[in-house]
C-alpha cells in the first residue's frame, strides 16, 4: 500500500474530526442550521490547530447538496470536488504569493459573477496578514458590500497586523491550542488505525513538542513511524528530534549542585557526539529548570511541565534547588540562549553558561542560622552604607546646582558688578555639566540645522536598524539617543539617561556605531554625546539671546585687553564668546 503522510490522511473532512476547538465548531453549526452564516469570517490562532481545515469544510457545509448541513456529508458530488480542490467557486488563494493589489483586483471583478458549480462562492485568503496596504484597500469594498452568494474566509497567525477596518467587518474566531491530552489520544488513536504500536510516553513528548499544533504532531509522528519497524519508542522521538531525556538533564543538574566541572564538559562533549546542537541542548535546558521550577511551586504539575513527563520522580531533584537558585538558573540560561544566536561558538557559549550556573548554588547555600544572620546583618550594613553615600552625593550636587545657578543669574560672587559696567548673561548650567559637554558647543548648536545634520536625521532610523544587526545589546544602549547636530565629521548624539550614554561611549560599543555610522555616510564619522538636558539648555540660551548685542569692552583698566571684571574673561573662556551676552 502507498505511503500516505499522516497529516493528508487523518487531514479534518467534518466538524467532529476537528480537534480542541469545540466552541468554534458549535457557533459555526448553529449560524449554518439557522441560516445566518456570515458574508466574512476571521480564523486566527497559532499554526497547526485547523484554521484552513475549518474553512474547507464550512464551504463544504454551505455547499453541500445535501445541505447547507451543520455536517458536510463528504459523499455528494461537491462535497467530494471541493475536498479535491477541483470546484472553480471554492478557491484557496495563498496571501504570501498573491500579495499584489492586481491580484486583489482580480479577485475582486470574479467576485461579480454568480457561481456555476455550487450554491455559493467561498474564497479562502490564507496568511492574510501578508497583504499589501493597497491590497487591503482594494478588499475592503468588497468585503464591506460583498454581493449575497459569496463567503470570504480569511485566516491568519498574526491577526494584529491586519487593519482594523478588514477586522470589523468579519466575525472573528479565536483558534486555541491544542491540550496535551487532546493531541495525545488523537494520536493513540491515529496509531491503532494505523498498525501501529507506540509508548505513551513517545506520544506525550511528541504532542509536547508541538506547542499545540496538531498538524506539528502529525509531521513529527510520521516522520519517526517511516525510521521504525512499527513500533515508536521513547528513545526513537528522542534521537529523531534532537531532544535529550529528562534523565540526562537530571545527571546534569546534579553534576551543576556538586560543582562538577569536569563531568559537566564531558557530558557537553557526549551531546555533541551525537550530533546534537549547542542550541537545542541550551532550549531543552531551559525548559528543564522551568519543568523543576513548576514541579517545586505547584502541587499538580503534571500538565504544566514541558520536557519531565513524570514529575514524580523529578520532585527530590526539584527540593535540591532554592526557588531563587532556580530563577537564577533561568535568567541566566535565557540571556545566553539571545547570545548564542549571534555567536560564531555556541558549543563554547553553552559551556560558559553551564559554568556559570555552578557558581549559584554555591551563593545560595545557607549552612546554619547564624550564617544568615551573619549575612543579613552585613548585607543591612552595607544597604545603609550604600544609602548614606547616595545621600551625601546628592547633597554635593545640590550644593553644586544652587553655586551654578546663582553665579549664572548674578553674575558670580567673586566681583560684584559695577554700575558703571553693563551686566552679563551666560548659558546657566544644570549641574555639574560643563565637563560633560562636548568642545565647540556652540558651533553644534548654530549648526543644527545644516543640510549635514538633516542627511543624518533622515537616515537615523536606518542607522539604528544597522547597529541592531551589527550587535543588539549596543542598539538597546543606543536607542535611548537622538541626533541633534553635526559639525564636521562629528555627529552629536543626546541621551536622556546617563548610564545609557556611559555604556555607548565605552570602545567597544563606541566602535560599532561609529562603524555604521561611516558606513551610512560614506564618509569618516566620530561620534560624539552629551546629555539632552544640556542640549535643551544650550538651545534655550541661543533663543533668549538678543538680536542686537553690546562688544566686549577690549581694554582692562590698565591699558591691557580684555574685559574689566575678571568673571567676563572667565565665562567667555568657559563659554565661547558667541553665547556670552553683555547688556545695559
Amino acid at each position: 500500500m502507498e505511503h500516505i503522510a499522516l497529516y493528508r490522511a487523518w487531514r479534518p473532512q467534518s466538524f467532529q474530526d476537528m480537534v480542541g476547538q469545540q466552541h468554534i465548531i458549535q457557533t459555526l453549526q448553529n449560524a449554518i442550521r439557522e441560516q445566518r452564516t456570515s458574508h466574512a469570517y476571521l480564523f486566527n490562532g497559532p499554526r497547526g490547530t485547523g484554521k484552513t481545515s475549518a474553512a474547507k469544510i464550512l464551504a463544504k457545509a454551505v455547499n453541500c447538496e445535501r445541505g447547507p448541513a451543520p455536517e458536510p456529508c463528504n459523499e455528494c458530488e461537491a462535497c467530494r470536488r471541493i475536498t479535491a480542490g477541483s470546484v472553480m467557486d471554492v478557491q484557496e488563494i495563498d496571501a504570501a504569493s498573491n500579495r499584489g493589489v492586481e491580484e486583489i483586483r482580480d479577485l475582486r471583478e470574479k467576485v461579480k459573477y454568480a457561481p456555476t458549480e455550487v450554491r455559493q462562492k467561498v474564497y479562502i485568503i490564507d496568511e492574510v496578514h501578508m497583504l499589501t496596504t493597497e491590497a487591503f484597500n482594494a478588499l475592503l469594498k468588497t468585503l464591506e458590500e460583498p454581493p449575497p452568494h459569496v463567503m470570504f474566509i480569511l485566516a491568519t497567525t498574526e491577526p494584529h497586523r491586519l487593519p482594523a477596518t478588514i477586522i470589523s467587518r468579519c466575525q472573528r474566531f479565536d483558534f486555541r491550542r491544542v491540550s496535551l491530552e487532546e493531541q495525545t489520544a488523537r494520536l493513540t488513536l491515529i496509531c491503532e488505525q494505523e498498525g501501529m504500536e507506540a509508548d505513551q510516553d513517545a506520544l506525550q513528548y511528541i504532542a509536547r513538542l508541538s506547542d499545540g499544533g496538531m498538524r506539528d504532531a502529525l509531521s513529527v509522528l510520521d516522520q519517526i513511524s517511516s525510521f521504525t519497524d512499527g513500533r515508536v519508542t521513547y528513545q526513537q522521538v528522542m534521537d529523531m528530534t534532537g531532544g535529550i531525556p529528562s534523565e540526562q538533564f537530571a545527571k546534569l543538574a546534579a553534576s551543576l549542585l556538586k560543582g562538577d566541572v569536569g563531568h559537566i564538559l564531558q557530558m557537553i562533549e557526549g551531546f555533541m557526539h551525537e550530533g546534537k546542537s549547542a542550541d537545542k541542548c541550551m532550549e531543552n535546558l531551559l525548559y528543564y529548570f522551568r519543568d523543576l521550577l513548576m514541579i517545586k511551586m505547584v502541587p499538580d504539575a503534571d500538565k504544566l511541565t514541558d520536557r519531565v513527563l513524570n514529575p514524580e520522580s523529578f520532585r527530590d531533584m526539584a527540593e535540591s534547588f532554592t526557588k531563587e537558585q532556580l530563577f537564577q538558573m533561568i535568567d541566566t540560561l535565557n540571556r545566553y540562549q539571545s547570545e548564542m544566536k549571534y555567536a560564531v561558538q555556541p558549543q563554547t557559549l553553552f559551556e560558559v553558561a553551564l559554568l556559570k550556573l555552578c557558581s549559584i548554588p554555591a551563593q545560595g547555600e545557607v549552612p546554619n542560622q547564624a550564617a544568615v544572620s551573619a549575612g543579613a546583618t552585613a548585607s543591612s550594613q552595607a544597604d545603609s552604607g550604600e544609602i548614606n553615600r547616595l545621600k551625601q552625593q546628592l547633597a554635593e550636587l545640590e550644593k553644586k546646582l544652587d553655586r551654578a545657578l546663582k553665579s549664572g543669574l548674578s553674575g558670580g560672587e567673586a566681583a560684584p558688578s559695577s554700575p558703571s559696567r553693563p551686566a552679563t548673561r551666560a548659558p546657566v548650567s544644570r549641574g555639574n555639566a560643563p565637563a560633560k559637554l562636548p568642545a565647540q558647543l556652540d558651533q553644534y548648536v548654530a549648526r543644527k540645522g545644516s543640510p549635514e545634520f538633516v542627511e543624518i536625521s533622515r537616515k537615523w532610523s536606518q542607522i539604528l536598524q544597522r547597529v541592531k544587526e551589527e550587535k543588539v545589546t549596543v542598539h538597546a544602549w543606543f536607542m535611548d539617543g537622538e541626533p541633534v547636530s553635526m559639525l564636521e565629521d562629528n555627529v552629536l548624539v543626546a541621551f536622556k539617561n546617563n548610564i545609557h550614554r556611559e555604556t555607548t561611549e565605552k570602545q567597544a560599543n563606541r566602535e560599532v556605531i561609529e562603524r555604521v555610522l561611516s558606513e551610512q555616510l560614506g564618509r569618516s564619522a566620530r561620534l560624539v554625546t552629551m546629555m539632552l538636558k544640556d542640549w535643551t539648555g544650550a538651545m534655550e540660551g541661543a533663543a533668549e539671546a538678543p538680536k542686537e548685542d553690546f562688544k566686549l569692552e577690549p581694554e582692562h583698566e590698565d591699558g591691557g585687553s580684555g574685559s574689566k571684571q575678571p568673571w567676563i574673561d572667565e565665562a567667555i573662556q568657559l563659554f565661547g564668546e558667541d553665547l556670552v551676552v553683555i547688556k545695559e
